[in-house]
């Protein structure tokens, strides 16, 4: 391999794209002709499609990941007086949709292997108003379900999966979506199935769900103009939904190219794998890799160490949801979830998305191994 400097973008978008454009393109034409913008015949297509895809019943198009979090507690009930047990270790929207609701969060630590809830933790931290525990699927790898499932059963309480990372990951040979009472998807254009813009759904297996679900996304109607109870505007967009119909037809595909890569990384970080730690998959899970993520004690200098090679890198997340100043009222302190809070200062995500060549793969693990030598 040459020695040249080589550019490896975090993400490249275009790839996929490159590759779809005609098939996207007469999409998006036929949407801006028939002039049907607003929950049009393609979400309900899409609805179905994805259902059938992650092997549940229902799936209802929601505006944005954020909202598919929120709005799928509401619809199961979670409101003030409750509280709701999430990790640490996660995006902010999976806190802030609990916060929409009026519950209370409680933020447990996180399992150090996997990065997901420590479902030990979460018991300990279990009352009498505990309504729901809102589970991460992080980085595209899902969390032990069975025991988290028979907790849950143990306390009687509602499960929603955060599985915003994690379309087509699977659980001892089933797609996720379709353990809990519901589970939200993201389709934010970096996702595994990504939109052009934002966009998200809600899958349950639940009727009662489903149906409070399109009354809340529609302002509370159920017919125009008739309110049965106070909702939001949150529908997936019509050309939002054309474009995803299109690219879930190569989601399993894209899924393979990520795994492949993944394991390019694993194979090639095992020599300096005493100095970094590589990330590991559950025996009982298909990882679908959204984000590769190591450790490394100098994780900011190696950062620059790359970005100077032409390197682009992430953190997620560098700032731990309890430490997070919008979340100072939750009188959480430093030192109160100390594998999140230690991750957090050494996590690194590497470069990964469909159609990543090995050769830069090879470049990068070249680059990591030259800053530890």
């Amino acid at each position: 391999m040459s020695n040249n400097k080589m550019n490896v973008p975090f993400v490249d978008l275009q790839i996929q794209y490159r590759k779809l454009s005609k098939e996207i393109n007469q999409r998006l034409i036929e949407t801006v002709e028939s002039g049907s913008f607003i929950l049009g015949e393609s979400v309900q297509k899409f609805e179905q499609e994805f259902a059938n895809y992650c092997g549940a019943k229902h799936a209802v198009g929601i505006a944005s990941g954020t909202a598919a979090l929120f709005l799928s507690l509401k619809s199961l009930g979670v409101g003030r007086g409750d509280e709701v047990i999430t990790p640490a270790n996660t995006f902010i929207a999976t806190a802030l949709a609990i916060y929409y609701t009026g519950a209370k969060i409680i933020l447990v630590d996180i399992d150090e292997e996997t990065y997901n809830l420590d479902i030990k933790k979460t018991e300990a931290v279990i009352n009498s108003k505990t309504k729901a525990i809102l589970p991460v699927h992080l980085y595209g790898q899902p969390i032990d379900l069975e025991p988290l499932l028979a907790l849950a059963k143990k306390h009687n309480l509602i499960v929603v999966e955060d599985a915003c990372q994690a379309h087509g990951a699977e659980y001892k040979g089933k797609k996720v979506g379709g353990f809990g009472n519901a589970a939200a998807f993201s389709f934010y254009p970096g996702k595994n199935l990504g939109a052009f813009g934002d966009a998200g759904i809600v899958v349950t297996n639940d009727e009662k769900v489903k149906d409070e679900l399109i009354m809340l996304r529609n302002y509370g109607q159920k017919q125009k103009y008739h309110h049965l109870v106070k909702g939001y505007n949150s529908r997936l967009d019509t050309i939002q939904a054309e474009i995803l119909r299109v690219k879930l037809g190569y989601l399993d595909q894209c899924n393979e190219e990520r795994r492949k890569s993944a394991q390019v990384y694993k194979t090639l970080l095992q020599s300096i794998s005493d100095r970094i730690l590589i990330p590991k998959e559950m025996s009982s899970v298909k990882h679908v890799w959204h984000l590769y993520v190591i450790r490394a004690e100098k994780r900011d200098d190696l950062q620059e160490y790359l970005k100077k090679a032409g390197i682009s890198t992430g953190i997620h997340y560098p700032i731990p949801i309890h430490l997070q100043p919008a979340f100072s009222d939750l009188d959480y302190k430093k030192g109160d979830l100390p594998v999140t809070e230690k991750t957090a200062d050494q996590i690194l995500s590497l470069p990964m998305y469909p159609g990543l060549k090995e050769e830069q793969i090879e470049y990068v693990v070249k680059k990591i191994s030259d800053f530890l030598q």
